[in-house]
């Protein structure tokens, strides 16, 4: 079993966009017109070619593309036990962009035994060398608790857990229990995707729920609080950290606002080793924030985009590193992209290749700063 633990001085966050080829399986398995296993098939010849790029490329973690999901992070929660896949009237309202419909509803108690990640993962974990460590990415609970909420969902929320700490407890212990299952299966390097904490820092987000009769505080308090029950009693050598963005759709954002409203709770708080932060443009607000990153935790930049195609300046990426520097050491600061290339299987857009030339750069400019 692979020793290494993320993150790394050049590394990305996990998503990458589908190959033509699975796209087609995926079309034709929703028209019937292949089988369950002629997909699977499919998608793990896919993910085979991606490992192997992801280390050709020299990269240390490597995952598989997220190649089975449709979503970064409903696919994770229709696999809980008491959720159920639906379909809203509307999707989530990116600037310039809806997305497709999907949601989670609850219709029974929640808990995580059999989640079908854990099996993915083994599939993953065979590709595991001396050089590498399989990484597994799932929505943070607060993503979670935050969907139960969306919409009409609430009301049905409300109606099987009339007692909101019942649902945290529920569901951060059937977090535990996925996290455990695939610690089991060799996992020991997980990472929480979280965009709740872009959600919070948005004042037009905000306006829209002040009928809701919640503060700021009151969110942030209890995003914080249902991440740190899911992460209680982990095996010590487990890797836990956490991607925070503001939404990535076919390149497209869904909120703005710098992380300094919400620093005292995610970044002073949360138990996590490491934080993949979104930098990449001025949406997030200035590097002070990182005042806030307790001694000995990493952080890794993500200051180069998955949005556009444009490669970025090396000598501005440099710049910015060592700005960064000022408030947490150069050796506890990595370089990343800024999210994945595909956090829906829609994709962003560019092209494979200008996909791999981002990492290209990233990996020159880390090697460039920190030394190879």
């Amino acid at each position: 079993m692979s020793k290494l633990r993320t993150p790394f001085r050049y590394d990305f966050v996990g998503s990458f966009l589908r190959p033509e080829r699975l796209k087609e399986a995926r079309a034709a398995r929703a028209r019937g017109e292949i089988s369950d296993q002629a997909l699977e098939k499919v998608e793990e010849e896919c993910i085979a070619d991606l490992v192997r790029k992801q280390k050709e490329l020299g990269y240390h973690g490597i995952t598989d593309g997220e190649f089975r999901r449709s979503y970064w992070h409903l696919d994770f929660m229709w696999g809980l036990q008491g959720l159920e896949h639906i379909e809203l009237d509307h999707g989530y309202f990116f600037h310039g962009e809806e997305t497709t419909h999907g949601s989670c509803r609850v219709r029974g108690k929640i808990s995580g035994e059999d989640h079908p990640f854990v099996r993915c993962f083994r599939f993953l974990k065979q590709f595991e060398d001396e050089n590498t460590v399989a990484r597994q990415t799932i929505p943070a609970p607060a993503q979670t608790l935050a969907e139960l909420f969306r919409a009409d969902n609430a009301e049905e929320t409300a109606r099987i857990y009339p007692d909101t700490e019942e649902l945290i407890q529920d569901l951060a212990a059937a977090y535990r229990r996925v996290i455990l299952d695939l610690y089991g299966a060799g996992c020991r390097n997980i990472q929480f995707d979280d965009c709740t904490w872009g959600m919070i820092v948005d004042d037009v987000y905000w306006k829209a729920r002040v009928g809701n009769g919640s503060t700021q505080d009151e969110e942030a308090s209890r995003y914080l609080r249902i991440n740190n029950l899911s992460l209680r009693d982990l095996p010590e050598d487990l890797t836990v950290n956490t991607h925070i963005c503001r939404g990535n759709y076919h390149s497209a954002y869904a909120s703005s606002g710098p992380y300094d409203r919400v620093a005292p709770y995610v970044f002073a708080g949360e138990n996590v080793h490491a934080f993949y932060l979104e930098f990449d443009d001025e949406r997030s607000g200035s590097f002070d924030c990182l005042s806030r990153i307790p001694e000995g935790k990493k952080v890794v930049l993500g200051l180069v985009t998955t949005k556009r195609p444009q490669l970025e300046d090396k000598e501005i990426l440099k710049k910015r590193i060592h700005d960064a520097s000022r408030f947490v050491p150069l050796e506890r600061l990595c370089l990343s992209p800024q999210c994945g290339f595909a956090s829906c299987e829609i994709g962003n857009k560019l092209t494979e290749e200008e996909q791999w030339n981002k990492l290209r750069l990233v990996k020159e400019v880390a090697e460039e700063v920190w030394g190879k």
